[in-house]
């Protein structure tokens, strides 16, 4: 019986709970501020928002956030996201390009679009080191076309994918991801401290999952948003006179 608990213990239960684990580091790296794709440089309107005085505290801050996930990004880009990830999954290589062809042009203004495709270009260079992904890397060649423009959630949600991410925990660190950089810009130029910060993030956190239930309730086909706001914001950005992000 002592022999037979060893064995479970030694060798059974580390073969059953390496893939998960394998996962869940997969998910963290995607989610790390340390990954090389750029988002510190970005505030997606945000910057915009705080000098129209449209942020102005902790408070509007949060809203701003929140409504920004939940009203844009879980209405419009989410689902094209799990679109990408679902035809990533199937190998659906032909799906995934027109996908990662709509969440460009969704791009409500130049500088969203420009973003997007940066960040895209950055997360792509990183497929080929990933493993299970080096088809990613191929795909050109592989479906016959000239080299593709990546989106950064199409390039996201296909390394999540294809390196063995559940579609939930995936989804789930994307928007962390997201929050945590809106968070750390508002930082930056509200200016809010770190236990504000903090603050910030613990109710932020239970949108996150709210957004990722409504993105899975949405038809890619019918998805879209009237974020007239903050696409206002970002074409003033692309002039604002003194600014620290690039959107």
């Amino acid at each position: 019986m002592r022999r037979w608990a060893n064995w479970v213990n030694n060798f059974l239960l580390p073969r059953m709970l390496e893939p998960k684990l394998n996962a869940l580091l997969s998910a963290l790296h995607l989610a790390s501020p340390a990954l090389p794709v750029g988002g510190f440089a970005y505030s997606q309107g945000l910057e915009q928002a705080i000098e129209e005085r449209w942020v102005t505290d902790m408070e509007q801050t949060y809203v701003w956030i929140r409504d920004v996930m939940l009203l844009s990004l879980a209405r419009q880009e989410l689902p094209w996201w799990l679109r990408c990830y679902d035809a990533a999954q199937a190998a659906q290589w032909e799906v995934l390009i027109e996908a990662n062809q709509q969440l460009t042009v969704l791009r409500e203004t130049a500088e969203f679009r420009l973003e997007s495709l940066q960040m895209g270009y950055s997360m792509a260079k990183l497929f080929a080191q990933w493993p299970g992904a080096k088809v990613l890397a191929q795909l050109s060649a592989h479906v016959g076309s000239a080299e593709i423009a990546w989106s950064y959630p199409a390039a996201y949600a296909a390394l999540a994918a294809t390196t063995g991410v559940d579609k939930d925990t995936a989804l789930a660190a994307y928007l962390w991801s997201w929050v945590e950089n809106q968070v750390l810009a508002a930082i930056k130029t509200v200016p809010l401290g770190q236990i504000e910060g903090q603050q910030l993030l613990h109710r932020l956190k239970e949108h996150i999952g709210q957004a990722c239930i409504a993105a899975q309730s949405v038809d890619p086909t019918q998805a879209g948003s009237a974020a007239l706001g903050l696409a206002l914001v970002s074409a003033r950005h692309e002039t604002q006179y003194s600014r620290l992000f690039r959107s």
